[in-house]
């Protein structure tokens, strides 16, 4: 668990370094091993490979490659599509240090995939409590409370599935086919070309190469919370301009004008009973 979060976390430079050095180095111990057993009676047992073998490992690599980058290029657009929403929930008018706990202390459990749906932001629980029990006088306050209140529920179905998402990840029996599937194409061309040295050589090392871009497109993009190519909460702070420039562990209440901690159960909100909004014009 400690390396796995370590190799998802390495910046996409030093990711490439490792992706492509391991990938060499397996390439290379396969070259090595095949060129040093092929001399006589397993020379021409190598030589009767076909090479028609070559083009269905290839495709079946690349089909491997497809089915699990279709995972994560779904669950990276559906992570940006709920972060987007999760914004779009005009939060800054109803709970202004939900948006600062989410990204000071949700963002880094995602990351590490701890957080869990076992415990509601209590700011949005409030809030949403609050709106569904106050009594609105006017017609205008009965849309104002509507739209809080479809505001709340649509910030909480973001959030839930905000950290559904960030759990997942390419299991380890993908990556291991993926693994098998690269090192019987590698075998299958050093057999296949081990009469000429040079031509194996550069049959596998141009192979290996795709072999190691292919990974790396996967790995830095397995999980979208995690790493230098995550899921930013940008949206959220575009919407919370203040947070920009908070100090660490506190943020600007822009209903209140003062410090809110991260930490304080004792988050303040819009009152239903302050808006006075005329019917058929509400605004936020």
């Amino acid at each position: 668990m400690i390396m796995n979060d370590w190799l998802h976390n390495l910046p996409i430079v030093w990711m490439a370094l490792l992706v492509f050095g391991l990938t060499a180095l397996i390439t290379a111990a396969i070259y090595v091993v095949v060129m040093v057993l092929s001399v006589g009676e397993r020379a021409r047992s190598f030589k009767a490979v076909s090479p028609g073998l070559l083009p269905p490992l290839g495709i079946l690599f690349a089909l491997f490659v497809a089915f699990t980058a279709t995972q994560v290029w779904t669950d990276n657009d559906k992570a940006n599509s709920v972060v987007d929403r999760e914004a779009s929930a005009r939060l800054r008018n109803l709970i202004p240090s939900y948006v600062a706990d989410a990204v000071a202390q949700e963002w880094p459990m995602m990351a590490h995939r701890t957080a869990t749906l076992q415990v509601i932001p209590y700011s949005l629980a409030e809030a949403l409590q609050l709106t569904l029990t106050l009594t609105p006088s006017s017609q205008g306050q009965q849309t104002a409370q509507r739209e809080i209140t479809t505001s709340l529920e649509n910030a909480l179905d973001a959030r839930r599935q905000r950290i559904i998402i960030s759990q997942s990840e390419v299991n380890w029996v993908k990556w291991l086919c993926l693994g098998l599937q690269a090192v019987c194409a590698l075998l299958a061309i050093a057999m296949v070309h081990s009469d000429n040295r040079l031509a194996t050589a550069i049959t596998m090392g141009l192979f290996g190469v795709g072999v190691a871009a292919s990974l790396l497109l996967i790995l830095a993009h397995d999980r979208p919370f995690t790493g230098e190519l995550a899921v930013s909460p940008n949206p959220l702070l575009q919407v919370m301009p203040a947070l920009g420039s908070s100090q660490q562990g506190s943020s600007l209440d822009p209903v209140m004008g003062k410090s809110v901690r991260k930490n304080d159960p004792h988050v303040r909100f819009w009152n239903l009973a302050d808006i006075q909004v005329p019917a058929g014009n509400v605004r936020f």
